[in-house]
């Protein structure tokens, strides 16, 4: 089938896409079949159970636990509510100090700001990862590290890990975008002490919001489970510790209700199982994309190390030192032709797009090093409603829209 396409003063025929990069996959159909069970069951609280009955919910956690291969796995609201209820757990509080990266989403810094604590922004390099040589040298300033694997880019977890331990740092780790990712044989959110996940629309499983923690702490999990609003029925979850755990802590931890509902827990069930499939098509996708780009002038492609299984739900790529008015001609010549590229060099935050800079309320230092990167850094959803031939097509206008944009071209 031929390509949509535009006249265009640069030539004759202008390819143009017309899918949407909002469009989701479909919720499997056992997810939907399980959800209005549930539904006329009218049993949708957590904790809506008959004697010997066990809930979607439990059975939820049970099941992430064993792909995530931890002890205790935690149903939550949202992802924003897993960072919140990890780093509470932890004992973080006001006045405490926090590391996380300077690339991340709002929900990041937000879940610190939260808990009356101070955010102080790590690096990030040309990788997208998180700087290692500005970590070890800010590892004294706070006693956690909140890293974030911002859009599935993982630093080397093996040096991350020992400039923790070198410098007493506890590790909890955002994997919004890494659910399903490994670093070598590890899953991400394996790590360190706490891992916390999304399961927000546009994430690898979707229940709309909502999210995990996992961890092989018994006191850390009885105290998440707790504040997730246990009302002392600990004995119906999927993956908590034993009694035992629980008892010491009663009355001690606040009830701030926010374990998943019975209905999400459904529809995401399927979708946790099918996780390694739907990451091989993500990443499929992803390939198909970055060789249609590689070799683009001025445009630099991400290069992913050989111990990161990452799951290519967007990717990323770096026009480095290029003017704001060249680059703004490249979104605006891709979104003429039905490709969107969200760009976190903009002045002002747009949509979910933005960084450390714009969060005044942290106080943030400058971060020149950074700002370089931060202000190259182009990024475009790969839904898996997208074909291998969207792919092409797509790798295709964005080159054209950089070839024709590059500061150096326009010059001569």
């Amino acid at each position: 089938m031929t390509a949509p396409s535009r006249r265009s003063t640069f030539g004759p025929v202008r390819e143009v896409f017309e899918k949407s990069f909002t469009q989701q996959a479909p919720i499997p159909e056992a997810g939907i079949a399980r959800a209005v069970e549930v539904m006329r069951s009218g049993k949708l609280h957590r904790y809506n159970t008959a004697p010997g009955e066990t809930s979607e919910t439990q059975r939820l956690e049970a099941e992430f636990a064993a792909a995530t291969h931890a002890r205790f796995a935690l149903a939550v609201a949202s992802g924003g509510y897993a960072m919140r209820l990890a780093l509470r757990a932890h004992g973080i509080g006001p006045g405490d100090r926090v590391l996380s990266n300077a690339f991340t989403l709002a929900p990041v810094p937000g879940a610190i700001a939260s808990l009356g604590a101070e955010p102080v922004f790590v690096g990030t390099t040309e990788d997208l990862t998180i700087d290692l040589d500005d970590l070890k040298a800010k590892a004294g300033r706070a006693e956690v590290l909140l890293l974030s694997h911002m859009r599935g880019h993982i630093a080397d977890m093996d040096r991350v890990m020992a400039i923790a331990r070198d410098a007493g740092l506890t590790v909890i780790e955002d994997c919004a975008h890494t659910m399903g990712a490994y670093w070598g044989d590890v899953p991400s959110g394996r790590h360190g002490l706490i891992g916390c996940y999304s399961t927000q629309t546009y994430k690898h499983a979707n229940s709309g919001e909502g999210g995990f923690v996992v961890t092989d702490d018994a006191d850390l999990a009885a105290k998440m489970v707790l504040m997730s609003g246990s009302y002392m029925f600990y004995d119906r979850h999927g993956a908590a510790p034993d009694a035992e755990a629980f008892e010491a802590l009663a009355g001690e931890m606040p009830n701030l209700s926010g374990r998943m509902d019975n209905l999400r827990a459904a529809i995401l069930r399927p979708q946790i199982a099918a996780l390694p499939e739907n990451a091989a098509a993500w990443n499929a996708l992803y390939r198909t994309v970055e060789a249609g780009l590689r070799g683009t002038p001025g445009l630099r492609i991400i290069e992913r190390p050989a111990p990161e299984r990452f799951v290519g739900s967007s990717i990323q790529f770096l026009l480095l030192d290029w003017p704001d008015a060249a680059i703004e001609a490249v979104l605006a010549g891709t979104r003429a032709r039905g490709v969107e590229l969200k760009w976190f060099g903009a002045p002002r935050p747009q949509g979910f797009t933005s960084i450390y800079r714009h969060w005044s309320y942290a106080r943030p230092d400058p971060m020149p090093a950074s700002d370089r990167v931060l202000r190259a850094i182009l990024d475009m959803r790969l839904p898996l409603t997208f074909s291998a031939d969207d792919c092409r097509l797509i790798a295709r206008i964005v080159a054209d829209e950089v070839a024709r944009a590059a500061p150096h071209l326009a010059a001569e």
